[in-house]
């Protein structure tokens, strides 16, 4: 079973089993093609590689079948095509373009990692698609999913071994 994200309605959603949760996606909705910086979440099944919280802001790692690991603030996530460490974890500082994982909203609270162009990486096939915490009204992501902080620990309590996330375009 597979953790489904689709459009419903004007929004989106996204699907365990019987479960269903409000979720947002990449400002550039859910497409085929896919290309760094474009704000797209990528249609597709991506497994979940591993769960990476932020011990400051939970207690515990989250309850999950999946390895998880803590974020400290010298953890980056390289997002440079022409490097060696696209679309990799990095330490900060990082001279190449990257993202910070301990960011000073909560998005990353909770940042669940998916295969998504990583066996092989290919430049410029996107990078840091994850699945995390929503901002405030379920603003667009910049091509990851993401669930209110509860629905995010219900789901990762809920799910199983081999469980992926799958992007669906309906239209």
């Amino acid at each position: 079973m597979n953790l489904i994200v689709k459009r419903a309605g004007d929004g989106w959603q996204a699907s365990y089993g019987d479960r269903a949760w409000r979720a947002a996606v990449g400002r550039g909705g859910i497409q085929r093609q896919k290309r760094e910086g474009d704000g797209v979440s990528p249609v597709g099944c991506w497994p979940i590689r591993k769960v990476l919280y932020r011990p400051d802001k939970l207690a515990a790692a989250p309850v999950s079948v999946f390895a998880t690991a803590v974020i400290d603030p010298k953890d980056g996530w390289c997002d440079a095509p022409d490097h060696p460490d696209y679309n990799r974890p990095v330490r900060l500082p990082f001279a190449a373009s990257h993202e910070e994982m301990w960011r000073k909203d909560d998005l990353y609270d909770i940042v669940v990692v998916l295969g998504q162009n990583d066996d092989p990486v290919v430049p410029y096939a996107g990078s840091a698609v994850f699945l995390h915490v929503a901002s405030a009204g379920y603003g667009p992501t910049a091509g990851c999913a993401s669930l209110t902080r509860d629905d995010l620990l219900e789901f990762l309590a809920m799910a199983k071994p081999g469980t992926c996330l799958c992007f669906e375009d309906v239209g």
